[in-house]
């Protein structure tokens, strides 16, 4: 059997749509119509996916988002937000809370099936990144237990924020372009935009607190952790 999916998605049609060209594709298919439905079935059936509607009665999907990315047992689960189009704001908002990537509706089940594969395809490819613990200013950073300590008090990451900081932290002083930060944190696949980029080290910024001023702007080039 394929990997699990859970399809959180309150309307009929587009979740029979998709729960059918996932099934036919051999995927296991778990199917949710509310956030809070979603939030029980990811603890019971453990899904290597989630694709999560952002307008869902009750609890939304950005609040499903957070709850899942805030808990140690369900952040490292992918996530794929369907959006309806022209939803900006809630896509950054989604993806600052730490989700894989979005799919604007109305979609074609060939580019969710694309996308969805590209993202499974990403997570396999996790486990060989360098699990060298770095220690640099007052920050301790353990990629084999997914850990940041900033004066000893651990503060949560989304897996794609983590990624990010241990690139930059590697090679602390170097100037990374954004295509070099989104090649080594999602492979030469993943199709960058400077937006996506920024928001994630936005986000970063904003999780480190006082330590945030390490992440350094190049104005025109990209990115550096200060020496």
């Amino acid at each position: 059997m394929g990997e699990k999916i859970l399809i959180v998605e309150d309307e009929e049609e587009i979740q029979e749509l998709v729960a059918y060209n996932l099934a036919r594709e051999g995927y296991q298919v778990v199917r949710a119509s509310s956030g809070e439905e979603a939030l029980r079935l990811v603890r019971v059936e453990e899904p290597d996916l989630v694709l999560l509607d952002l307008m869902l009665p009750g609890l939304n999907g950005l609040e499903v988002c957070r709850v899942l990315k805030r808990e140690s047992s369900t952040q490292a689960i992918a996530i794929i937000m369907l959006t309806a189009k022209g939803g900006e704001a809630d896509i950054v908002a989604g993806l600052e809370l730490g989700a894989d990537d979005y799919i604007p509706k109305p979609f074609s089940p060939r580019i969710l099936l694309a996308r969805l594969r590209a993202v499974l395809r990403r997570r396999k490819a996790e486990p060989v990144q360098d699990d060298t613990v770095i220690s640099i200013h007052n920050m301790v950073i353990h990629p084999g237990r997914h850990q940041v300590l900033v004066d000893n008090e651990s503060i949560v990451l989304s897996a794609t924020e983590f990624r990010v900081l241990q690139v930059l932290a590697q090679r602390p002083g170097w100037v990374f372009t954004r295509y070099q930060i989104s090649s080594q944190v999602h492979g030469g696949e993943h199709v960058v935009t400077d937006r996506s980029i920024d928001v994630q080290i936005v986000g970063l910024r904003k999780k480190l607190g006082s330590a945030g001023r390490y992440v350094e702007t190049i104005r025109e080039v990209g990115y550096r952790f200060k020496e």
